[in-house]
């Protein structure tokens, strides 16, 4: 069948729409029709080239929301008319990490960057070449196949254009802080960045008790509207934040420290080592660019002080679980993911919408499909 997909064919570069061509779903794989796709910064490092691909045409995207329309032999976990979200970390639950009950780092992500479905083919093709699709989901295009392991079945109540963000950004920065960072009630928190990952970190934050949540960004949009999810104080910079921290705390410092930096650097790692009193933890969530960028950091006190560097993937939860939980909160009004959708837009103008990212106009913007 055909489709409308946004492709990439060069780094740097830029997205341009094309009708593509798409297979028939195989063995254990479904005809999703999407309805929205978020705009991750993730997507961003592709175009950017801080993500290095090694296959082109190339189709981005992987915060998906969609309903499967065909099921290919084999699949058990889905039907026609079923509403999913789409996981960029498909879990195959027999691998040692799925068996310990953490599925965001189960084998199949060695696959994320290669471009291919499972089996190592490709189901979307242009003028006769295949086209790798991100995350073996590729939700830059209206329709996609994709395998029923990097689909979560979820309620059909909450509207797609809002439930595909917790495909990925909400998981992602609610889970740095309520589970990564391990905040307890009462705690004093710094949140370096605060876009479509950050915003849901001060949830997450807010959610787990956290008594002062300091939110550094330096968009003016972005500190204007983080104290609506649960933001204390905003600051621009990250000097004046650890000085609020320590002076709230003896001179002990924050009790965690979460980076959500659209693209991090060395120095914002050492700030958030920096931010922590003794043994505090420091989140890593944002991605940087691949390659070896050293963090200052003083090599007594990461020993002595007991602190903590801690990575972090999909928050640190596994997504069959997480993704269900996370739109039960919304709809019990525990969660804003409406609020976190500045602007919509039309796959046309998705080189428009990562622009507006970039100039820190959006939370989220999000790829709406007729």
């Amino acid at each position: 069948m055909k489709a409308n997909a946004a492709l990439m064919w060069e780094q740097p570069g830029k997205f341009t729409v094309h009708e593509v061509d798409l297979d028939e779903p195989g063995a254990g794989e479904v005809l999703v029709e999407l309805k929205a796709s978020g705009l991750c910064h993730s997507d961003y490092h592709m175009v950017t080239g801080d993500t290095p691909l090694n296959h082109f045409p190339y189709c981005a995207g992987h915060e998906g929301g969609g309903i499967v329309r065909k099921v290919g032999p084999g699949v058990t976990a889905l039907k026609e008319g079923d509403h999913i979200v789409t996981t960029f970390v498909p879990s195959c639950g027999r691998c040692k990490w799925c068996a310990l009950g953490m599925q965001n780092l189960c084998d199949y992500g060695a696959l994320i960057l290669e471009g291919t479905q499972l089996d190592g083919g490709y189901r979307m093709h242009v003028d006769g070449r295949d086209v790798a699709t991100a995350a073996m989901l590729g939700t830059f295009a209206d329709w996609q196949v994709m395998d029923q392991a990097s689909c979560v079945k979820v309620r059909d109540d909450v509207p797609l254009d809002v439930a595909c963000l917790v495909g990925c950004g909400v998981p992602t920065g609610f889970g740095s802080a309520a589970r990564a960072a391990e905040i307890k009630p009462g705690d004093v928190v710094v949140i370096a960045g605060v876009g479509g990952v950050g915003m849901n970190a001060v949830q997450g934050a807010k959610a787990a008790g956290a008594r002062r949540i300091i939110v550094v960004d330096p968009a003016p949009f972005k500190r204007e509207i983080a104290p609506t999810f649960g933001a204390t104080d905003v600051f621009d910079n990250m000097a004046d934040a650890i000085s609020l921290a320590k002076s709230l705390t003896n001179g002990q410092g924050a009790d965690s420290a979460i980076v959500t930096v659209g693209v991090i650097t060395g120095q914002d790692i050492t700030d958030g080592f920096n931010a922590i009193r003794k043994a505090g933890t420091v989140a890593v969530t944002g991605q940087g660019t691949m390659g070896v960028h050293p963090v200052d950091i003083d090599l007594f006190e990461i020993s002595m002080y007991q602190k903590r560097i801690q990575g972090v993937l999909y928050g640190t939860g596994s997504p069959q679980e997480i993704i269900p939980t996370l739109l039960d909160m919304y709809v019990d009004g525990k969660l804003k993911l409406d609020e976190l959708v500045t602007r919509r837009y039309s796959l046309d103008r998705i080189n428009e919408a990562y622009q507006d990212m970039v100039d820190g106009k959006n939370i989220r913007g999000v790829i709406q499909y007729a």
